[in-house]
């Protein structure tokens, strides 16, 4: 892999990534971030390199931005990133200059929000309070799976809905590896209510120009509202489940979430 690096290190790859989280507002933030002008998005909008297409190679990467103009800015969302146990080490391998946007919802909401989703698209059978305990079970052995440059664990990747929501761990494994001006943390509940705010500073982070927003936001991947519809209790024993995620953000990061 260093060979090919050296090899291709003059490619264009990317400037920065959007990391994640899933359902945390990305593909809204990609609609925004393709109206500028100075960035370039590929048309798909997850790539997976640094997750289930590791295997291939530099090239392969790089002709998703064959189309770039020189001065743009270059960008890859892929929201598995964040949870993907690889995925830092092989960021940190090909693009250790690389600016990492986080944008985390609400941690018990984005779990009900993945649950929900997987309903929505079929992925999941389980009732919710079955699902949330069969989480573990389910993804035994996975880490392991995908580690491999290809590897795919279908519920690692489907129905992590708890492990998804513990950014703490998934942002400590970037700390280790990426210095802290290199990761840029904000709330998906403020890209929708401070759109403009949120997007200057994006601009300002990844060094493009600053522009008015070129079009209103769009709520994309919006679900159907079935989390409204979700106990009070079962609300009340995610948050404990998730009590030292929502510790750590506001330690570390100043980030609250009220409850319920």
């Amino acid at each position: 892999m260093l060979s090919k690096i050296s090899k291709w290190q003059f490619k264009p790859l990317p400037h920065f990534l959007v990391i994640g989280t899933q359902k945390g507002g990305t593909t809204s933030l990609h609609h925004l971030l393709s109206k500028h002008p100075g960035i370039f998005l590929p048309e798909q909008k997850e790539i997976h390199y640094f997750s289930q297409n590791f295997n291939q190679n530099l090239r392969w990467y790089a002709n998703h931005y064959r189309a770039a103009l020189p001065e743009q800015l270059r960008g890859d969302i892929t929201p598995f990133y964040l949870f993907h146990i690889s995925a830092p080490e092989r960021i940190r391998l090909v693009l250790p200059r690389a600016k990492l946007i986080v944008l985390l919802r609400d941690p018990v909401e984005r779990t009900l929000s993945q649950y929900f989703h997987a309903r929505r698209h079929g992925y999941e059978n389980l009732d919710l309070e079955s699902a949330l305990d069969a989480e573990q079970a389910r993804i035994k052995g996975a880490e392991s799976v995908v580690k491999a440059a290809n590897g795919y664990h279908y519920s690692y990747q489907k129905h992590t809905y708890l492990s998804r929501s513990r950014y703490d761990q998934q942002l400590l494994r970037y700390r280790k590896l990426f210095p802290d001006q290199q990761i840029l943390v904000m709330r998906s509940e403020d890209l929708f209510v401070r759109t403009a705010n949120c997007w200057d500073t994006l601009l300002r982070f990844i060094g493009a120009e600053g522009i008015n927003l070129p079009v209103p936001l769009p709520h994309s991947n919006a679900g159907d509202g079935e989390a409204a519809a979700v106990s009070i209790s079962i609300r009340r024993e995610l948050r404990s489940q998730l009590a030292e995620t929502y510790l750590w953000m506001e330690r570390e990061y100043a980030i609250t979430w009220p409850s319920s």
